[in-house]
């Protein structure tokens, strides 16, 4: 919050005339106020015959609601415009700026239009969990996660969108608005406990995947494990709380040698990971691996030529983490597939 304090200074002291300073960035409710009185605080000062005069703003929040890897697309084609704003004349203004989307516009207070933001992305999280929680249970008593989240998405009520098990959320997003709004919400009086919980169980899947490996391998020291994917999600280079990077460390600490690869996200990986065998294939990752995993669902991944991959392999195993191959194809190449809460159904 400091970056934002500093930038609402600067613009104070350079301010002209009448301003309008929109927050775009996912900040916790009541920062709003917190722009205005610095921006109160530190406004230049202008001289009208010989008297002070104080120069006019307005504050506004427009929440930003695009995906890292589409955000040109998600800005071309909003679900909805969230302007929170204290005036007509600032409606106004955000109103023509985004007249030639023709969006969906929600207008409301700037503390809602905060708040807006943290609970869209806490509650996407909380759906990540909860399906995360139920391929756990799935894998228990031989069910398949993915026909259980395709029949509750069915349901209007729920929608498919973010019922997808695997290893966990991670990006720089939701990790960090999550904890924003536990913060906000202890600061308020509330004990928000069942996002504690959501975090809590994304902690636990990336554990609960490695205990997978660990159940089928047996020993995992000096075991060869090669990985499909670092990124936190495809289409980008970004490793900000990347589920894989906690996978490689924590198989590292068992004593497992590691070998990755992917498609954009390696340079960013090698600053990070230590002890690491980068490769510049997948088929490159598989020789002599004992079991594969893929961490990231990029598209090319699934064109792959299994069948080398399956020649190059000491053992042909492969934990999908994103529940992203064809199972049952793999298996009649095979191949040994474990997903995330499908592995006993196939």
């Amino acid at each position: 919050m400091t970056y934002v304090e500093n930038v609402a200074r600067q613009i104070a002291q350079h301010m002209d005339d009448y301003k309008l300073i929109v927050e775009k960035s996912t900040v916790p409710a009541e920062t709003g106020k917190k722009i205005r009185r610095t921006i109160h605080l530190n406004v230049a000062k202008k001289y009208k015959d010989g008297n002070k005069v104080l120069i006019d703003f307005d504050i506004a929040s427009n929440p930003e609601f695009l995906k890292e890897g589409s955000a040109v697309y998600d800005f071309m084609n909003p679900d909805r415009i969230v302007i929170g704003v204290e005036s007509k004349k600032a409606e106004k203004l955000l109103r023509e700026i985004y007249k030639p989307l023709k969006p969906k516009i929600l207008v409301t207070n700037i503390a809602s239009a905060e708040m807006i933001k943290h609970a869209s992305n806490s509650f996407l999280a909380t759906k990540i969990s909860f399906i995360n929680a139920v391929a756990q249970i799935c894998d228990r008593v031989g069910a398949d996660v993915l026909k259980v989240a395709e029949g509750m998405g069915l349901d209007k009520r729920i929608g498919r969108q973010f019922l997808d098990a695997g290893i966990g959320y991670g990006g720089s997003c939701f990790p960090k608005d999550v904890d924003a709004f536990i913060r906000l919400s202890e600061r308020s009086g509330y004990d928000f406990s069942l996002l504690k919980e959501v975090r809590k169980v994304n902690d636990a899947q990336r554990h609960w995947f490695v205990g997978m490996v660990e159940e089928k391998l047996w020993n995992i020291k000096d075991k060869t494990i090669g990985v499909l994917g670092l990124a936190f999600k495809p289409n980008t280079d970004d490793i900000r709380n990347a589920a894989a990077l906690d996978i490689i460390r924590l198989l590292q600490a068992e004593g497992a040698q590691i070998r990755v690869y992917d498609p954009k996200a390696m340079d960013n990986a090698k600053k990070f990971l230590k002890g690491v065998s980068f490769c510049n294939s997948p088929y490159a990752v598989a020789e002599g691996c004992d079991c594969m995993l893929l961490l990231t669902e990029w598209a090319e991944f699934k064109d792959l030529d299994f069948l080398q991959i399956r020649d190059a392999m000491r053992q042909t195993v492969i934990f999908d983490g994103r529940n992203f191959l064809d199972g049952v194809h793999l298996k009649d190449l095979g191949f040994e597939y474990f997903g995330a809460g499908r592995g006993k159904s196939l």
